[in-house]
């Protein structure tokens, strides 16, 4: 049985096209890097997705393990560095591409003004 698709849509004031997180194989983790702890949207993410919150800040979590990052950038580092690394990058913050990393950041890869409301199951299209 596939596990479901989690649809992560920009909230108001945010950036991109919705971002797909399916669990699949070895990536199983919703890798969290807030400041400490598990924000609510990795959270929610997970238990819809079925994978793992982890806090990335204590954990080293290898990119082959990873489904999606959750970061709270409000600058340029992680909210560019994941996608450089074709991770799919969540942001609570409503920030557009910038910085160095700029280049990388692009729809589908990277969300961003993401909030509880924004982390929904995809629903299946009818033929």
């Amino acid at each position: 049985m596939n596990q479901p698709i989690v649809a992560i849509s920009p909230g108001p004031r945010g950036w991109g096209v919705p971002v797909e997180v399916q669990i699949k194989d070895k990536r199983r983790k919703i890798v969290c890097i807030t400041g400490g702890g598990i924000h609510p949207v990795a959270q929610r993410i997970a238990e819809l997705s079925g994978g793992e919150a982890v806090d990335g800040f204590s954990t080293i979590v290898p990119d082959a393990e990873t489904a999606c990052v959750v970061v709270n950038c409000g600058g340029t580092l992680r909210l560019g560095i994941f996608p450089k690394k074709g991770l799919k990058t969540v942001n609570i913050n409503p920030v557009s591409p910038s910085g160095p990393f700029a280049a990388y950041i692009k729809p589908g890869i990277y969300v961003s003004a993401v909030g509880l409301d924004q982390v929904q199951i995809k629903k299946e299209e009818t033929p």
